[in-house]
């Protein structure tokens, strides 16, 4: 009873104040407002809804999750006061919610909000070319925020023509400018891309050669790696459609067929551990003694999309 008297004055000494525009909307008292009234926004805001000042200090639009967390997709410009005022009380209000991580999506445009996020306990998990994310785990738990993508997928192409030779290329930048090694055409799998498309591409892009996808023959895990990530790399073998050799000149040094002997017996290869595995097996698969993975297309429990299993088909698939 005491409680609900001592609410019902609040609201009206708001009323009050507001009739006399001693607010007037400066963003200095309104930020002090809104940290004073914190606990009552919702509330309050449903009775004095018609007040302009008020409809600026609406709570933030949040997208829940799956996992009892909330995402918030920026879009509209905003001051950090602001800023700081509408986030603290979203924040309070997730908490009573029972919310527990909470992922905010701050486009480039918005940058100069990421300060103030960061004082209110929020951390940088990830940034993309046109955002940044910035994560906060509520409860007073131990934080379950998945960390960012760990790992950087990269392709190899073992592509062999009908006359036993394999297609190589020396790079004019790298590792391995200068050494005269002859290696297979390796590249990184963009996103959204999958490792069959990324071969063929690849391919394409340093010699010009059209191909078809055949199977995945190895892969490898690393570790610190690109910017301390681990890296997937898959060694792929294509089919050529076409022959004539286009290289790339911003990349490729020199590109060519080669003798699949030649190529597995240079110094290098034979020197270094996984290089002369790679070289045995594609030794092997040219012999047709080696059965690696192909790509079927598959759906999911979760989606009508098919995506593609690296599978031993040919042993099941009759």
């Amino acid at each position: 009873m005491l409680l609900d008297l001592l609410t019902l004055l609040f609201f009206q000494k708001e009323e009050e104040i507001m009739q006399r525009k001693v607010l007037n909307c400066h963003p200095l008292i309104t930020s002090l407002k809104v940290r004073a009234l914190a606990p009552f926004l919702t509330r309050f805001m449903s009775v004095t809804g018609s007040s302009s000042c008020i409809e600026k200090m609406k709570l933030l639009d949040a997208t829940e999750d799956s996992y009892e967390g909330v995402t918030v997709d920026m879009k509209e410009p905003m001051d950090s006061e602001t800023f700081a005022s509408v986030l603290r009380a979203s924040t309070s209000q997730w908490r009573q919610q029972g919310k527990k991580g909470v992922w905010i999506k701050l486009p480039i445009e918005l940058a100069n909000l990421v300060e103030t996020a960061v004082k209110q306990g929020f951390r940088y998990h990830h940034a993309e070319p046109s955002y940044l994310m910035l994560v906060k785990w509520i409860p007073d738990s131990q934080d379950a925020i998945p960390a960012n993508a760990s790992h950087r997928v990269g392709v190899g192409a073992f592509v062999m023509n009908n006359k036993g030779e394999v297609l190589v290329v020396q790079e004019n930048s790298g590792k391995f400018k200068g050494t005269g090694v002859w290696k297979l055409p390796t590249g990184a799998v963009d996103q959204g891309e999958d490792i069959c498309n990324a071969a063929k591409r690849e391919v394409k892009e340093e010699t010009g050669i059209e191909t078809e996808f055949v199977e995945v023959l190895a892969f490898r895990q690393s570790h610190k790696s690109f910017f301390g990530k681990s890296d997937l790399f898959f060694v792929c073998m294509l089919r050529p459609l076409s022959f004539d050799i286009q290289k790339q000149d911003s990349e490729i040094e020199a590109a060519r067929w080669m003798p699949l002997e030649e190529y597995a017996g240079q110094p290098f290869v034979e020197k270094h551990e996984q290089f002369r595995y790679v070289a045995r097996i594609c030794l092997e698969k040219g012999k047709n003694g080696y059965i690696g993975f192909s790509a079927v297309p598959a759906t999911s429990g979760f989606s009508s999309k098919k995506t593609y299993l690296y599978c031993n088909y040919n042993d099941f698939k009759h």
